[in-house]
Formats: C-alpha cells, structure tokens, sequence
C-alpha cells in the first residue's frame, strides 16, 4: 500500500496561500508598529534556536519576507531537515528595518511550528528504527497548514497517510453504523475509490476477521492493546496491512511496533505539538 505524497504543484500552492493568510491577520493594511521606522532603516538579522530541534518550514519562513520585500537576502546555515543544537544561529536576513519587523512574527510562526511537527516525528521514527513498521500522520492537523505539517511530518522521516477526505477512503466506526450492510461497504467504496487503497477501522478481534474475509486489504486497528495487536497480526497471517493507532507515545510505540504491525498512525504529530523556541535579533543596524 502506498502512502499518499503531495506533489510540488500543491506544496508551492499551499506556500502562498499560507503566507499570505497569515500576513493579512497579522499585518492587515499596515503594520503600525512599522511606521516608527525610518524608511531608509538597513539591518542585518539572524535567527538562532534556544533548543535542539529538526528543522522545517524554511520555504515558508522564505516566503513571508519575499512577499513583504522581494529585495531582502536570507542566507541559510543550516540544511532543511537539519537538526540543530540551542543557542545555533540558522540564518541571516539583510534589508530594511521596516521588511524584516514586518515579517518576523509570521516567519517564525511558521518554522517554530513546522519544526515542532518534524522534531517528533524524527523521534518516534527513531524509536522504532530498527523495526520494519513505519509511522504515518493523521488528518489531526491544524486548521490550514494541513499541507505545511503533512510536509513537516515528511522531513521529519515519517509518511503521509491521506491528504483529506478527498483522496482516499477510510471507513471509520461511524460509517459502518450509519450504513444499512457491512457487506455492501468495500464494493461501495471500490466504486468511488480513484487509487482501490481502501482502509477500514476495526475496534475488535472478531471485527477484523470479518473484514479480511470481506477482502479489505487496509485495516486501522483502533485502540488495540499489545496483547490484541499480537493476536491481529497472526490472525491476519499478512493478508491486509495492518496500522495500529491509538493512545501511543514515545514509551510504548517499539513495544507496538514490535508485534509486527506495518504501521504506526499518530494525531500527536500534528496536533499535540509544542512549537521549538526560536527568537530573532537585530544584530547591526544603519540608515542609508
């Protein structure tokens, strides 16, 4: 089974529209604070990271003061999806005074955010490292940076399951109750499916033997304790993929990914996120 992937055409098309949603509520018309500014003001600023972080966002944190000043320099230390240690300078950013305040919030919204996403993801894909299971996101993400954290959760060394409800489907709990027979939901779906990768969610033993005799070949495996997921695994004998989701962390996902599961799908990539603490500083300053 193949894991979805944005392609560039849609990442460049989320860059934009993310930047600049993000400019308007910030800025609006004008930045106020920015008039106290002499026009002519040049600076050079960098950015450093007061913890150890992998990076992401960098295209986004580009963007904003691209849009703000097509004139402005950003020269990169670093790599994306570099890991970085505290108190690291990342960048420099040359031009004027007004450009770079202008943008400075919004630029480090994003890569804070961003990199917050790609730093647990490269933990929990190292947790699991020497196994043959894989770690996906979920669509648990932030409202409009759905396209920005599935790409961090990339750079952070995990996959991507499906974009939204638009490119694959995913048959949970509530639409085996709302439906009038569970035999007619895999020829349904087969029907409105473009890609066939069709995944159902079982909560029981006895509810994935069926669904495998029904001929699913994706099955999530929710809330599964280990005992259960070892059981699952057997009784599945590698007929359908298996992904395991539900209450993991960082101290009990190699216990999953031990019993055997292909995959592992977290929500806490996404959206239990903690953004990496990252400041910027005016380091000289001059009026032309």
């Amino acid at each position: 089974m193949q894991s979805s992937k944005i392609n560039k055409k849609t990442l460049i098309e989320a860059i934009h529209k993310n930047v600049a949603m993000a400019l308007q509520e910030d800025i609006g018309e004008i930045d106020l604070s920015a008039q106290l500014i002499d026009e002519k003001s040049f600076a050079i600023a960098y950015v450093k990271s007061k913890e150890s972080a992998l990076i992401s966002g960098i295209p986004w944190f580009n963007s904003v003061f691209h849009k703000l000043d097509p004139k402005i320099k950003i020269k990169w230390f670093i790599r994306e999806g570099e890991i970085v240690k505290k108190n690291q300078r990342l960048c420099e950013i040359y031009g004027k005074v007004k450009s770079i305040l202008s943008g400075e919030r919004v630029a480090l919204n994003f890569l804070q955010t961003l990199s917050a996403t790609s730093t647990i993801t490269c933990k929990y894909v190292k947790a699991i490292s020497n196994t043959d299971t894989k770690i996906f996101d979920t669509r648990k993400t932030i409202p409009g940076l759905r396209i920005a954290q599935k790409y961090a959760v990339t750079i952070g060394g995990g996959n991507n399951q499906r974009i939204g409800l638009y490119d694959q489907i995913l048959i949970k709990e509530n639409h085996i109750k709302s439906s009038k027979k569970m035999d007619d939901l895999l020829p349904l779906a087969l029907k409105y499916s473009k890609n066939k990768n069709i995944q159902i969610e079982v909560e029981r033993l006895n509810q994935l033997e069926k669904v495998i005799k029904l001929g699913f070949k994706n099955i999530l495996l929710d809330n599964f304790n280990i005992k259960n997921l070892k059981k699952a695994v057997l009784l599945n004998g590698g007929r359908a993929v298996l992904e395991a989701s539900g209450n993991i962390t960082l101290k009990n996902v190699k216990k999953i990914a031990l019993t055997g599961v292909d995959r592992i799908s977290l929500g806490s990539l996404t959206k239990n996120i903690k953004a990496i603490d990252l400041s910027m500083k005016i380091e000289t300053f001059k009026n032309l």
